[in-house]
């Protein structure tokens, strides 16, 4: 397991195993961002598990090598890179069953079409399988629309370089989650293809069942009430604004659940409140949009908060000062717990407010 750096808290528990694999050495390289990737192929050879009568050679095949997605497996059968009995497989649905051999070949991951961009990222846990790092304000996660450039998915593929095996075949890493542009704190990104499948998993579940833990602290307009609550309020995109998202009927949008707590009672002349938010489920913008629909939005939000903009006029002086220097929404992602894919140790990390929203709360405390 790779260590925690220094200025983050990590907590974990229980041990870890390795996993053995055959491989052909393989070279590429990407030309075109100077990036010399080596990899190599992963030749596996086994036996089809007992079972039942037969099944279906993509499913024998994800119960053999459960760190193969079943939607890679189908890619690789289907590449002619997987054989039965010697001869080559090509179809995902053939019935197999029990003592046949088969063998597969992973190529090495093709290169990313997003170039590698190298920039400092504050790396607070990192290992074979995946990477934690401590998200800065202004950071587009994933290259989109106006945003091909610059992103966390960018800097990832100059960080990680040839440690990334390969989600879906393709050298880059696996995003399972996201924080706006705009908020900060802590993310994991996947590098491996059993990685990716396992965090995905444990996000969809949202931690009703399993391990997945994640809290953000905000600062809001007004003290809510009550002081701890639910938020239960289903969101979809807005139909004359489709860059916001809004509080729509239930059936009509995705259902949305944000548990919060008023950690602190800040400010003098206006009350802000610092609060602790734990989501029941991840929509886009959903902290954001639920403390506003409470009429308790975000300090700095331009978006669902435009209509409290003047309460800063009511603030002191420095606390004012503090706000404006902030320039976006006061949301920082402080506390990231998880499950790791490969070993099952609970993984537990905590990251302090960044030091423009430290500042505003030291302004804005009595």
């Amino acid at each position: 397991m790779g260590a925690c750096r220094a200025g983050w808290r990590r907590y974990s528990d229980g041990p870890g195993r390795a996993q053995a694999r055959n491989r052909i050495p393989a070279t590429f390289s990407t030309e075109a961002s100077g990036v010399v990737v080596l990899s190599e192929a992963d030749v596996r050879d086994g036996v089809i598990p007992p079972g039942e009568g037969s099944e279906r050679l993509d499913r024998a095949l994800a119960r053999l090598w459960p760190d193969l997605s079943r939607s890679r497996l189908q890619a690789l059968i289907r590449d002619g890179q997987v054989t039965l009995e010697g001869a080559a497989a090509g179809d995902p649905s053939a019935k197999v069953v029990g003592g046949q051999r088969v063998a597969v070949t992973v190529p090495p991951p093709r290169p990313a079409e997003p170039e590698p961009e190298a920039r400092d990222l504050a790396v607070v846990h990192e290992d074979d399988d995946l990477i934690v790092i401590d998200k800065p304000a202004g950071l587009v996660v994933h290259p989109g629309a106006g945003n091909d450039r610059g992103t966390l998915v960018n800097a990832l593929l100059a960080h990680c370089g040839a440690s990334l095996s390969g989600i879906g075949g393709v050298a880059r890493p696996g995003i399972v989650h996201r924080l706006d542009k705009d908020t900060t704190g802590l993310m994991v990104v996947a590098k491996t293809d059993l990685a990716h499948q396992d965090l995905s998993a444990q996000f969809a579940d949202h931690g009703r069942t399993g391990p997945l833990e994640r809290a953000y602290l905000a600062l809001v307009w007004g003290l809510p009430a009550p002081a701890t609550g639910t938020i239960d309020a289903a969101l979809a995109r807005s139909e004359r604004n489709r860059e916001k998202i809004v509080v729509v009927r239930e059936g009509r949008g995705r259902h949305a659940i944000t548990h919060y707590r008023l950690e602190a009672a800040l400010g003098t002349q206006e009350p802000v409140g610092l609060v602790r938010c734990r989501l029941e489920t991840g929509r886009t913008h959903q902290i954001r949009v639920h403390l506003a629909h409470r009429g308790h939005p975000l300090l700095g939000d331009a978006v669902y908060g435009a209509a409290f903009r003047t309460k800063a006029n009511r603030l002191g002086a420095e606390a004012r000062a503090a706000l404006d220097a902030l320039g976006r929404q006061a949301l920082h992602a402080a506390l990231l717990g998880f499950r790791h894919p490969r070993t099952g140790e609970s993984l537990r990390f905590e990251s302090p407010p960044p030091a423009d929203m430290a500042r505003l709360i030291a302004a804005l405390t009595p």
